[in-house]
């Protein structure tokens, strides 16, 4: 059936593999910029005086921007074609990123709010242009898309001690972030003077709140989201508490991004060749709770192996929302409109996991409670996925009778 679909770029490779390339490095943006400043917890805090909380907001920040910018980039995207809007997300990323680096608190504050609005921007847009560059390869282009997104993660995090420790400053890997955009939007420029056979930009309004399949996707979403917030943030802990050393804990907690990359490559592409990809849902929950299981009875008995279990969950979730954003909508219109109230909700409800977990542990004292409820998240979140990956496309509410009254 795809065989039979026309993309905007046919015939012409240059502009084809433009657009590919200027999708990826948008990607390589949304996510180093944001988890460098893990690394630098001890720098940062000593530098500026912070107490824990008072850092905590350079992290939950972006995702409170995620969550309400979402809802507001369809509107963005009926006003402004996808390179205009892409170039400025990448200048606020640049932006936002060079204002972290500074040694005034609230200055930091206002580049995380600027980081956080502007790779919201392109987290809602890129499942859409996905969709309307790349119908016949979807499948590649999210699986690509997913991969980019964690190397930069990875790249961000492995880089920022080595680039701390050369200019014996803990500025210099964060303004690394802040120069990376500015040399991707040349792509975006280059996309500007390319006009595509038809616009991928929805032109309409699409409201897709009264269907179940985007409500089962947008927890799905929050949840795997919630997830993977909660294990990034806490797993380090765990393992120390159980009694590894700190090496060995950030070894295991590095395999969380590592581990995941085969997955956010292969999932996309498997979910675009099933017509149901719950066989796909059902492997999610079988790594998830092994994983959660082993660090709840074991934890130093293999901790590499339950960071790699859970990393293969979070980065197979994480590509298999972004490919059913594209394989349950019909055009570019419900795709972002999809992607936009999945994110929108998702990363508000993925906000309140790292709280809630270090909560539980806070108040029981042990990290048992945590993982049950991660355990119970799971199985939820497997519901979600089994609904919504069952074929079929998602209605949108001007297409739906009205309620009698």
């Amino acid at each position: 059936m795809s065989g039979s679909i026309k993309g905007p770029f046919d015939g012409r490779n240059l502009a084809f593999f433009g657009a590919a390339l200027a999708l990826l490095l948008a990607a390589a943006n949304l996510r180093g910029g944001l988890v460098v400043v893990g690394p630098l917890v001890a720098d940062i805090r000593a530098a500026l005086g912070l107490s824990a909380s008072q850092f905590s907001l350079l992290t939950t920040l972006p995702l409170i921007c995620f969550g309400l910018v979402s809802i507001c980039v369809p509107r963005l995207t009926r006003r402004y074609r996808a390179p205009v809007l892409a170039i400025g997300a990448l200048l606020l990323i640049a932006a936002g990123s060079g204002l972290r680096a500074s040694s005034f608190y609230t200055l930091m504050l206002i580049g995380t709010l600027l980081l956080g609005s502007a790779i919201a921007l392109l987290n809602v847009m890129i499942p859409g242009l996905v969709k309307g560059y790349f119908p016949r390869q979807a499948g590649l282009m999210t699986g690509l898309y997913s991969v980019t997104l964690s190397l930069g993660a990875g790249c961000g995090v492995y880089l920022a001690i080595p680039l701390r420790d050369h200019f014996s400053a803990w500025q210099a890997p964060i303004l690394l972030w802040a120069l990376l955009p500015l040399l991707c939007a040349g792509c975006w420029l280059y996309m500007l003077r390319i006009r595509s056979q038809k616009a991928p930009g929805p032109a309409t309004r699409v409201s897709l709140w009264r269907d179940s399949t985007a409500w089962s996707l947008t927890l799905f979403m929050g949840l795997q989201s919630l997830f993977f917030y909660a294990i990034a943030t806490w797993l380090p802990k765990m393992l120390m508490d159980a009694g590894l050393v700190d090496q060995h804990a950030g070894l295991a907690t590095s395999m969380i991004n590592l581990a995941g990359i085969p997955a956010n490559l292969l999932v996309p592409i498997l979910a675009a060749r099933l017509q149901n990809q719950r066989p796909l849902a059902l492997l999610i929950l079988l790594t998830g709770v092994s994983g959660l299981s082993g660090l709840w009875l074991a934890p130093t008995a293999a901790p590499l192996i339950w960071a790699s279990l859970l990393g293969l969950t979070g980065s197979a979730s994480l590509s298999l929302a972004l490919s059913l954003f594209a394989l349950r909508t019909r055009d570019v219109v419900e795709a972002t409109s999809l992607s936009a109230m999945a994110q929108s909700i998702g990363y508000l409800l993925a906000a309140t996991g790292p709280v809630l977990i270090g909560g539980l542990n806070d108040t029981q004292g042990h990290w048992q409670g945590a993982l049950l409820l991660l355990i119970i998240a799971q199985l939820v979140q497997f519901a979600c996925g089994w609904h919504a990956s069952r074929p079929g496309f998602v209605v949108p509410d001007q297409q739906r009778p009205l309620l009698a009254s």
